[in-house]
């Protein structure tokens, strides 16, 4: 999946495509120097996170991350040599997420041979038996009660979020890994407290961008189509009002999957929030279907413009 980004833009707008539930998501990063030589790019990773509906904080504390080429076993083991470390803090850092909504928490930042990547691993510290835990949630009706996470694999192997992502020579390269906690976090019934709340990488993304963007909004809509099997489609997105651009300011490839007897794909778009003279048109095209294009639609800062459900139209 291709993602083109006009480079006068450059840290202000990002464009993200989702296949359910993960991002997959490649990208040409504008210029910017210091980005490494020819056959090296600079990879920096960020954290991201949505706003929850029943936690009031959701804590993980990261020992490691771990970088995975496509071309290599996504099943290797976490002390592999060939997979690339992001160097971190000392001490490991330790997040709420949810203090993440709509801005970016820099890990770290790495230089690695330029190419594609398509998992990104997170090795989380271990709760402790007899210590407070350092992975945990609290409830909004109980933000007192710290209640611990649990991780599986988390501690070895790590949890891997997967999507590909694409690291251009001698630029900046950026990706956020993004958390959606409603999703990301399992509730099991009739079990201790302690045993209560999973954390899985269902819910967690890859997306890549140009820069780390400290705050935005986003455009978010669901394309589907029951006539026929579409197997990709471009959505872009255009300014609209004082600014009318001929060409997109992100503009991206979604590829969609059978799921509840329709072909789906959801996407987000992140922009800078719209101005009192300037909004956003989102266009979906795919062959075989008539092009759709959104109504002019404003895009508040830390809030969501949802299209809702896209429906593709065969072409007569």
């Amino acid at each position: 999946m291709m993602v083109q980004m006009r480079s006068a833009l450059k840290t202000m707008v990002f464009f993200a495509v989702a296949t359910l539930a993960l991002v997959q998501f490649q990208g040409c990063s504008g210029g910017g120097g210091g980005g490494g030589t020819a056959s090296t790019g600079t990879l920096k990773v960020a954290l991201t996170d949505k706003l929850s509906d029943d936690f009031a904080e959701v804590r993980i504390k990261i020992k490691a991350v771990k970088i995975v080429p496509v071309e290599y076993d996504q099943n290797a083991s976490d002390d592999d040599p060939l997979l690339i470390t992001i160097p971190l803090a000392e001490p490991s850092p330790s997040f709420n997420v949810l203090d993440l909504a709509y801005v970016q928490e820099l890990l770290g930042t790495v230089t690695l041979p330029v190419g594609t990547y398509s998992q990104v691993r997170l090795i989380l510290e271990p709760n402790v038996n007899g210590q407070n835990p350092v992975n945990y949630v609290t409830l909004k009706s109980d933000p007192n009660t710290k209640i611990p996470l649990k991780t599986p694999s988390a501690q070895q192997s790590g949890l891997k979020v997967l999507g590909r992502f694409v690291v251009e020579p001698g630029v900046i390269n950026a990706i956020a890994i993004d958390f959606d906690p409603n999703t990301a976090i399992v509730e099991r019934g009739n079990t201790p407290q302690n045993e209560k709340y999973i954390l899985k990488p269902t819910g967690i993304r890859i997306i890549q961008m140009e820069d780390v963007i400290p705050a935005y909004g986003s455009i978010s809509g669901t394309v589907v189509s029951p006539f026929a099997d579409w197997s990709s489609a471009t959505v872009s997105v255009k300014r609209r009002g004082a600014i009318n651009d001929v060409n997109p300011i992100a503009a991206g490839t979604i590829f969609s999957n059978y799921t509840s007897g329709t072909w789906q794909a959801p996407f987000a778009v992140f922009v800078p929030p719209s101005t009192a003279t300037v909004a956003y048109k989102a266009f979906v095209a795919a062959n075989g279907f008539q092009l759709y294009s959104s109504a002019a639609v404003s895009v508040a800062s830390k809030a969501t413009t949802d299209l809702g459900a896209i429906h593709l139209t065969p072409t007569p």
